[in-house]
This record gives C-alpha cells, sequence and structure tokens, in this order.
C-alpha cells in the first residue's frame, strides 16, 4: 500500500501473500488481519507493496489446489529483478511441508525474491537463515501433531459408534454428527429393503422401482438415478444393519445410529445377491415375462435343486406345456397343469379357517393399538425431556452472559446438552407413529387368507413370486414320483392354527 510521506530504501519492492483456513478464520484470523500487520511490516523495512495475493480457505498440507500460490509463483518469475520480497504473516503461510517450504523459497531466491515473516526473525544472513529453516521445520512438526490428534480423534469417535466422514446412506441423514433417520426417504428405504428380502426382484427391478419412487443419488449436489450396480452397493452395505464398516479401520463396530432392518433380514438379503435365494429367481437373467409358465424358476428339481423352466412339446394333434428342469439332470419333467393343479391343492391345504382368521385380524387390531399407545407415550417422554433440556440450555447460555460460566465450560456443557437433545431427539423420530392405515391393512390381509387358491389366480407374475417366497421361504421342490415338497413359513403356519389362547398368551406377553 502506497503512502505518499513514505521514502522507500532503494525502491524496494514486495508482494504479500495472505492465506487463511476456515477453521482460522474462525479465530479471527482473518485475511484482513494478516494484511494489516503484514503491510506495517512492510513500511518499517522500507519496502513498496505493488501487490497482494489472498488465498481463502485453502490447506497448507500440499501445494496443490492453492491456485494463488502458485500465480504468486509465475508472477515474481515474470516480474524478475522488479519484486525484491515475498511478505507473510508466518511462514507457515507458504507450506507447513519443511521440504515444501524450502522448494518454494529455493524457487523465489533464484529470481531474487526473499520470504519475509512479519512475527519471526527472518533475513539474509546465515543466522537468520537457519532460523527460518527451524521455523518452517517447527511448522511442519506443528501440522504433524494436529494431523495425528484428528486421526486419533476420528478413530476414537468410530469406535464410539459415530459416524465420522459426514456421509450416510439413502434412509439417513447427519444432524449435529449424528446420523438420524430422513423422513422423507426412510420409508421407502426400509421398503425397498424389505421387498428385496423376499426374492421376487432383481437388482435392475428394485433399480427401477427405487427410482420410480423418487430416490436418487447425490454427489457433488449433482443428482443421479439408481443404477443397478449402485443397487447392489445399497443392498451390501452393513450401515442398515446397525453396523460401522471401513477400509481405514478394519474394525466392525456397533453403530450409535438407528438399525433400519435387522440382522435375518440383511443376511436373506445377501443369499439372493449371492446368488443363493431359495427362490433362484432374484437375479437369473430374465429374457422376458412368460404368463403361461408363471411358476419358471420358482419351482425347483427335486433332484438336482436348479429351478425348473418352461418350454412347449409338440404332440400329433396339438402344443402342450411342460415344466422341465433347467439343470443338467432332465430329470423332472411335468406338464403345467399338473403342476398348478397340485399347488392350488397345496394352497387350498393352508388356506386358514374363518374362525381362525377373524381372531387373527381381532389380535393384529389389538396389537396395533397396543403399539400405538407405547409410542405416543415414547414421544410424549421425549418432548418432554427435549422441553427440559431446552431450559437448562438456555439457563446455561443466561449464566454464561453473566460472567458466572467461562465460555470453555459453556461450551463443554453446551456441547453435553446438544448431544442430549439428539439422542432425545432420535427416540422420538423411532417412535413416530406409522403411517399406514390398519383398516386397510386388514383388509388386504383378509382379502389374501381368505382363498389363497383365488389370490393365486389373481396374482400377476411378481406378485405370485412374493405370495410365494412368504409362504414357503424355503422354496418349492417338484419330485419324479410328481410330489411338491414345501416348507410352510411358521407365520402362516400360526395362522392356520391361531386361537383365543394365541391371542391371551400374547396379550400377557405384552404386559
Amino acid at each position: 500500500m502506497k503512502q505518499d510521506n513514505m521514502v522507500y530504501v532503494d525502491g524496494k519492492k514486495a508482494v504479500l501473500y495472505l492465506r487463511v483456513s476456515t477453521e482460522e478464520q474462525v479465530d479471527n484470523f482473518s485475511l484482513d488481519t494478516q494484511r494489516d500487520i503484514c503491510t506495517k511490516e512492510a513500511l518499517k523495512r522500507g519496502y513498496e507493496v505493488t501487490e497482494t495475493f489472498r488465498e481463502e480457505g485453502r490447506s497448507a498440507k500440499t501445494i496443490t489446489g492453492r491456485p494463488i500460490l502458485i500465480e504468486l509463483l509465475e508472477y515474481c518469475r515474470k516480474n524478475k529483478h522488479s519484486v525484491q520480497a515475498v511478505i507473510v504473516y508466518r511462514l507457515d503461510r507458504i507450506s507447513r511441508i519443511t521440504a515444501d517450504y524450502l522448494a518454494i523459497r529455493k524457487k523465489l531466491t533464484e529470481q531474487g525474491v526473499t520470504i519475509i515473516s512479519a512475527t519471526e526473525p527472518t533475513g539474509d544472513s546465515p543466522t537468520e537463515k537457519l532460523v527460518e529453516t527451524i521455523l518452517a521445520g517447527f511448522a511442519q512438526l506443528d501440522n504433524d501433531i494436529r494431523s495425528e490428534r484428528s486421526k486419533n480423534g476420528l478413530r476414537a469417535r468410530y469406535l464410539s459408534g459415530m459416524i465420522v466422514t459426514g456421509q450416510v446412506p439413502l434412509g439417513y441423514i447427519v444432524q449435529v454428527g449424528y446420523a438420524v433417520k430422513d423422513p422423507l426417504t426412510w420409508d421407502l428405504m426400509k421398503k425397498a429393503w424389505d421387498l428385496m428380502a423376499t426374492g421376487s426382484k432383481s437388482l435392475q427391478e428394485m433399480a427401477d422401482l427405487m427410482n420410480e419412487w423418487g430416490l436418487r443419488e447425490y454427489k457433488s449436489k449433482k443428482e443421479y438415478p439408481i443404477r443397478a450396480q449402485r443397487a447392489n452397493v445399497i443392498f451390501r452395505n452393513k450401515f442398515y444393519l446397525g453396523k460401522l464398516t471401513s477400509k481405514t479401520y478394519k474394525e466392525e463396530i456397533s453403530g450409535k445410529h438407528i438399525p433400519m432392518i435387522t440382522e435375518e433380514q440383511y443376511y436373506r438379503v445377501q443369499a439372493t445377491l449371492d446368488g443363493r435365494n431359495p427362490n433362484m429367481v432374484a437375479l437369473a437373467k430374465r429374457t422376458h415375462v412368460n404368463p403361461d409358465f408363471p411358476l419358471r424358476r420358482i419351482v425347483r428339481c427335486g433332484s438336482c435343486g436348479m429351478g425348473m423352466t418352461g418350454g412347449w412339446s409338440k404332440g400329433r394333434h396339438a402344443k402342450y406345456a411342460y415344466y422341465r428342469c433347467g439343470g443338467s439332470c432332465k430329470g423332472v419333467a411335468t406338464k403345467v397343469d399338473t403342476l398348478e393343479t397340485k399347488l392350488l391343492e397345496t394352497l387350498k391345504q393352508f388356506t386358514p379357517r374363518k374362525e381362525c382368521l377373524s381372531l387373527f385380524i381381532s389380535f393384529l387390531y389389538r396389537a396395533y393399538h397396543a403399539r400405538m399407545a407405547r409410542l405416543q407415550k415414547i414421544k410424549a417422554q421425549s418432548d418432554l425431556e427435549i422441553d427440559e433440556l431446552k431450559t437448562l440450555r438456555k439457563t446455561l447460555v443466561e449464566k454464561n452472559l453473566a460472567g458466572v460460566y467461562s465460555d470453555e465450560i459453556f461450551k463443554e456443557q453446551n456441547q453435553m446438552l446438544e448431544s442430549r437433545m439428539t439422542m432425545a431427539q432420535v427416540v422420538k423420530d423411532d417412535a413416530t407413529i406409522d403411517r399406514y392405515n390398519i383398516d386397510e391393512v386388514t383388509t388386504f390381509i383378509r382379502t389374501l387368507l381368505a382363498d389363497l387358491g383365488e389370490a393365486y389366480k389373481r396374482s400377476n407374475i411378481s406378485q405370485i413370486k412374493v405370495l410365494l417366497g412368504s409362504m414357503f421361504p424355503s422354496g418349492i421342490t417338484w419330485s419324479t414320483d410328481g410330489t411338491l415338497n414345501h416348507q410352510i413359513s411358521p407365520l402362516y403356519q400360526s395362522i392356520c392354527t391361531f386361537d383365543n389362547g394365541a391371542i391371551s398368551s400374547c396379550a400377557e406377553e405384552r404386559t
């Protein structure tokens, strides 16, 4: 900054280099503060400031990513012999890495430019240059210590079950350093996991559905549709299970966030992704959906376990539809009508009696309303706790302003209160009342279970896979002797045998 009453020694000229990181700016270590101090030092030493280079929000760990520093070096090269000094607030403004600092100093020295620190002893004498090198070494030591503390802090945070990257998968958002439910995507992602666990969808089908629901991936604030490859990554992520995993830290940790799914559900999905799905359908390649063979790949060969495929056999007067083993054994073949008749007989066998179904519906109503009452109570308790914590925080602020609590104590106590408020909010969010209508749910269940055979006939192929996958989780096999082998789901088994005793025992367990 030129001053009319200032006499510059031998026409010496200098440029200022100012750098500040975001953290330093918060601590009032601003660029303007550096500029004022460096300008005074320039006037004191008799330099005319001809240019100022300002680098904001940049780290001193590496030279890369600091365009203004590169611009300064180029400026000194082009104006060789016109600039005699680069003035900085401290030497670590140039670099915190000793080797980088010495390389930059060497480059500037070749252009006849000296680095001057406004707050540290620097100069051209051997002693001053030695001190300058030592100061640069201390800057790197300070940087290494900070880096080590940061790494240790992140590791401690990870081991305590908290997120360290600030990034969470679909269904979650970050609030005050915690992963909490995203009210916009939580229910949709839970629905996606539930559907994937049935083994009735391929990754491409799941990706298409998730896109239809409005789910999107975001990178660098840009929106991208979910593709099959990305869906695979999502359904492999143990975060949804309540676990934290990291390439940096080898330990698998139980997270403090709310799990979206159970461990059983997670590993059922993994079995599907690995091709171990009992239904053998989820990831099988599909050329097209053929309504003539709705049980293709659902029913498996009783000899080799491979999914059965469908095809036509040409007779003397007509074509006949057959299911055949899709494996190498070719040991099983049966007419489509024969297999489907056996299946309808089985579904009729497991259709619950009217009295059992009515009792089950009654139980659902009682269980639903009992759950709603518990959730309402938890929500009310959480609201009360949050209000109390807000009152405590208000008192804390008042005492800090009055000088009763120091800033250090205020900061520590406020962080503790914020943490407790976040946890209370997490509990409250987890107790949010379900959005489904119990009357609609029970009507659907009654319609479905009243006649499983009719439900099968009304269903499309995707619905058939869901229905049979839920009823027979271990799959269905067809043997050469014409036997349809199956193991009914415990849930359907319990519905078929439901009675008043079941309701009473369940009610007793809940009290």
